[in-house]
């Protein structure tokens, strides 16, 4: 089992198989817990505020649900985004629109 020995100023280095196995680097936030069986320190990953939208349960599932679309070979491509419109207006029966003097 790993050691390490508590520095000045609290400071600990957390030993090289413990950090490659829990995916830390330098900069990480770790949560501190004093529990029945000793400290617990748990990674805290602080998430960009704008990027949150990716990681909620909600996208995660249809990142989810993409990939397994792929790996069944469940897609579909399009020359062109005009062909890609196209086929989304058939599918949900939205008619073209007109095309006005833009």
């Amino acid at each position: 089992m790993p050691r390490t020995t508590l520095r000045s100023k609290g400071q600990l280095t957390i030993p090289e198989e413990i950090r490659v196995g829990a995916h830390l680097e330098e900069g990480d936030l770790l949560e501190a817990e004093i529990t029945t069986e000793g400290i617990l320190l748990r990674p805290q990953k602080v998430i960009d505020v704008t990027q949150a939208w990716f990681w909620t349960k909600e996208w995660q599932a249809g990142e989810r649900e993409a990939d397994a679309d792929v790996v069944a070979d469940r897609m579909e491509t399009f020359e062109s985004a005009e062909a890609f419109i196209e086929a989304l207006r058939r599918s949900t029966g939205t008619p073209e629109r007109p095309r006005g003097d833009d």
